[in-house]
């Protein structure tokens, strides 16, 4: 097995608890559940069937009920939609083992979970990723061969001399490229949504049912890091020892970064989108399934 799926697998056995066993074995097939949009043939009216299937012109031409059968649509499509720029290659939160994780490797991890699932139940994995100086399309495909390749492609398109991030470029490559309905997750690291992106969001989730994971950076000011040399990936310049140790900087970006969620959060839900913040990889697979449950209970609502 190759290298990106074989961690993915080895911490969701780890996290093989009741609930991420339930989403294994079938309750995420079960957020997409219905019946499929293809008209395939008449039948007869029998004791039972939807009223609302009954077609009442071709019943009245033949004079007895006839009812619209479908073809059940088997597999859902999965895009993975990842902003690859080079603030992607900075760090993010200090896990358990009090060693900061990279943005890239948490980027890769949450899509990679995304898409196992997706792959476990058959259905299909597309990618879409890029940075403000090119985006690219990966078309779906199905195995966890094929899986591996978009993640190896998401972790080599991300690297500090690489272009800024464009998430606004991403999304409206996204609108202008993608027309067949998907499962939209957006991987991106941008810590608010602009006006512009709420738009390009709005166009998405009229089309799409769009997941949004948000990667946190690190907190510069953590005691984890104390006495090691920090570089901004974004500036090309060291950050300053004597403002990391700063106690009043340290709780002025707590609260920056925490209105900052807030807003992002708020702003999500008046687009109806599900919303998720991973700054480690402890806390990475617990993410990803409260936001494939809110999402659930989101469309039964």
């Amino acid at each position: 097995m190759t290298a990106h799926l074989t961690r993915i697998k080895s911490r969701l056995s780890i996290h093989a608890h009741r609930k991420v066993r339930g989403l294994l074995e079938g309750e995420y097939a079960a957020i997409h559940a219905g019946r499929g949009i293809d008209f395939n043939d008449l039948r007869e009216y029998v004791r039972g069937d939807d009223v609302k299937d009954i077609d009442w012109k071709a019943s009245a031409r033949s004079r007895q009920l006839l009812v619209k059968r479908y073809v059940a649509e088997r597999k859902h499509t999965v895009l993975l939609c990842v902003s690859t720029g080079r603030s992607m290659a900075a760090l993010a939160g200090v896990g358990s083992a009090a060693v900061p994780t990279s943005k890239r490797e948490l980027a890769v991890f949450v899509a990679g979970v995304t898409g196992y699932l997706a792959v476990q139940h058959g259905d299909l994995v597309g990618l879409v990723h890029g940075d403000a100086a090119r985006r690219h399309v990966s078309r779906p495909g199905s195995g966890e061969l094929h899986l591996e390749r978009l993640l190896g492609t998401v972790h080599d398109a991300i690297g500090p001399e690489g272009p800024p991030g464009d998430l606004t470029a991403l999304l409206r490559h996204v609108v202008r490229t993608i027309r067949r309905r998907t499962i939209l997750l957006v991987v991106t690291d941008e810590p608010a949504v602009t006006e512009e992106q709420a738009m390009l969001l709005r166009r998405l989730a009229a089309q799409h049912e769009v997941l949004y994971l948000t990667v946190g950076d690190l907190d510069p000011t953590t005691p984890v890091m104390a006495g090691q040399r920090l570089l901004d990936v974004d500036a090309g310049a060291e950050v300053p020892a004597w403002l990391r140790r700063d106690p009043q900087l340290r709780r002025e970006l707590a609260t920056l970064v925490d209105d900052q969620a807030l807003e992002m959060r708020r702003r999500l839900d008046q687009l109806g989108i599900v919303q998720e913040q991973v700054r480690d990889l402890d806390g990475a697979v617990t993410a990803v399934f409260r936001m494939l449950e809110r999402h659930r209970h989101a469309r039964r609502r």
